[in-house]
């Protein structure tokens, strides 16, 4: 089979770049008996590409337009710019027409199904932009990959043909792992951390920042504990304090030495598609506070503390709990993640694209 993959979000640093990078590497890996094609849409970043994968057909279309020559008028099939193939694998982008049989991965949904948890000044452009998509996958898409059995169940809630639909979990890239104490504190003098800290990954609405800063307060009361967030801070500003630090966007290699420092990963959002940074906390042998909403409990399963993320005094008591015996969540989630792996990812995808054969 010649199989194509879109690999234009691999540059962007956002969890579905993880995704693709590490899907495609491990699919060549695996791979001897099929043919690849690579290709991206791009401008600016087409040096970024290549850097990643060397052989790669790459034109110059960048993402906007990118959305509204294949989202909204769904014209130029991707045949005409890569050749005739059998397979079309798509994820979170866009939906060019094709003959081949189309296969699409679906992250999250969660600007459709809880738009109140983005910025509104942005998610009617956002929602938009996911329902042109997504109509054309209803329409065209033979097989629908998503992480969790709650993103599948919310696609079928949405009209989606669950006979379509394949659940395939995501794991953790191999840079997470146990850092050593010396990495750990020169991470802590470059970044200006004193002491023990909890971590929270992602600022905004939906990944529940102010309950979290509050349920810290309540949490450290008599101990010397910090608060610190990384990512971007683009819809959510935190005001530094004593105790509170953020270090903002960070390059993807220091975030296993931050999970690695950290006393725990404090993850109550509202909703994730998948929640990987579980599992990413897990592979560096840091216990985890999580929300036992969504798609978080399936992928915690019994290695984290689940609290309800709606309610402070929750959050506040499974921060605590976890400080007072932290040994066996980090027994318990080093021997979770053993279970994911990107090579049964990537053979569970390949599966996927035979079904074209049947």
């Amino acid at each position: 089979m010649k199989i194509a993959i879109d690999i234009s979000q691999t540059v962007y640093g956002t969890g579905v770049s993880s995704y693709v990078t590490n899907l495609v590497e491990n699919l060549l890996k695996i791979d001897k008996n099929n043919e690849y094609v690579l290709f991206a849409g791009a401008l600016r970043r087409k040096a970024d590409i290549l850097n990643k994968f060397s052989k790669v057909k790459i034109f110059p279309i960048p993402p906007t337009i990118a959305s509204l020559i294949w989202n909204k008028l769904h014209v130029l099939p991707i045949e005409k710019l890569i050749g005739e193939i059998d397979v079309l694998h798509t994820s979170d982008w866009t939906e060019p027409p094709s003959r081949a049989f189309k296969v699409t991965t679906i992250h999250d949904l969660g600007p459709i199904l809880y738009p109140r948890l983005f910025p509104s000044d942005t998610i009617r452009d956002i929602v938009k932009t996911h329902k042109s998509r997504l109509e054309w996958v209803k329409k065209e898409t033979q097989r629908i990959i998503v992480p969790s059995h709650t993103t599948f169940e919310d696609l079928v809630r949405l009209g989606f043909d669950e006979a379509k639909i394949r659940v395939i979990p995501e794991a953790p890239a191999a840079i997470f792992k146990p850092a050593t104490s010396q990495q750990i504190e020169t991470l802590k003098r470059k970044y200006k951390i004193s002491g023990r800290y909890l971590l929270a990954v992602g600022m905004n609405a939906r990944k529940n920042t102010e309950n979290i800063i509050r349920a810290f307060d309540l949490a450290r009361s008599g101990q010397d504990l910090k608060l610190v967030f990384v990512g971007p801070s683009k819809y959510q500003s935190v005001k530094e304090t004593r105790n509170i630090r953020v270090a903002g966007q960070i390059p993807i290699e220091d975030l296993p030495v931050f999970y690695s420092g950290a006393e725990a990963l404090v993850y109550a959002s509202f909703y994730e598609g998948y929640g990987l940074p579980i599992l990413e906390a897990f592979a560096c042998g840091t216990p985890v506070v999580t929300s036992d909403v969504s798609s978080m409990p399936e992928v915690a399963g019994d290695a984290a503390e689940l609290v309800d993320p709606g309610d402070v005094a929750s959050i506040a008591e499974g921060i605590k709990k976890v400080l007072r015996g932290p040994k066996a969540y980090i027994e318990r989630g080093t021997k979770r993640v053993s279970e994911f792996s990107w090579e049964k990812t990537a053979t569970q995808t390949l599966a996927v694209y035979n079904e074209f054969k049947k």
